[in-house]
């Protein structure tokens, strides 16, 4: 899902650094009343769990790689918008330190792992909870969550590495694989991410999941 430096041209990389930058301030501004409150340790602290986790890797063809994201897990614990300052946290300490996903392509990377993937796990997981706010419903719209917020986030990767004119394979070969192997990366995600909140639910930690 890291997408190194050198697989996306200049003007996709600035484009996305503007989407990154533009939802990062708007993220900012929906979230600024809490930013002195615990919430700030929480973000630490699960941006520290997500890190670890992202380090395994699986390759796949292409050059790039297959990996648990939390993306889905940050937006159902602290909403979509603190959800993005976890993933754009534990992306910048990967790409500055570790070399784990480019430079040019942090904007990229961000976009996928920390807007798309924390949006389409939140809301699946909101609207499971919309429909039947049981225990079970929200279990189960976690799973959906952490499923298809990998999938949709690694179709995006597909897209962005295919349009580039730098990388040597176009859309219909790359978001297929994309797709496909997030598709299926997704299943154990959202087996994670389930279990987590089935786990913070019955040790009665109901306050740590967000509405």
């Amino acid at each position: 899902m890291h997408i190194p430096d050198g697989f996306l041209d200049p003007s996709i990389c600035i484009l996305t650094y503007i989407i990154m930058i533009a939802y990062g301030i708007y993220a900012y501004y929906k979230t600024r009343d809490v930013w002195d409150t615990d919430k700030i340790s929480q973000i630490t602290v699960l941006a520290s769990g997500i890190f670890v986790a992202q380090m395994f890797n699986w390759p796949i063809p292409g050059g790039t790689s297959l990996h648990f994201v939390g993306g889905a897990l940050a937006g159902i614990l602290l909403g979509p918008y603190l959800g993005f300052f976890v993933l754009f946290l534990v992306l910048l300490v990967q790409c500055l330190v570790f070399h784990d996903g480019g430079i040019t392509t942090f904007g990229a990377n961000v976009i996928n792992m920390g807007i798309i993937d924390v949006l389409v796990g939140y809301f699946l997981y909101r609207l499971s909870t919309k429909i039947s706010n049981s225990n079970n419903s929200r279990i189960i719209g976690a799973f959906i969550g952490g499923w298809m917020g990998i999938t949709v986030a690694g179709i995006a990767a597909g897209f962005e590495i295919g349009l580039s004119p730098l990388f040597n394979y176009p859309i219909w070969i790359t978001v297929p694989i994309m797709g496909l192997f997030h598709f299926i990366l997704g299943i154990g995600e959202g087996i994670i991410t389930a279990l987590i909140i089935w786990y913070l639910q019955s040790k009665g930690y109901e306050q740590f999941i967000h509405g």
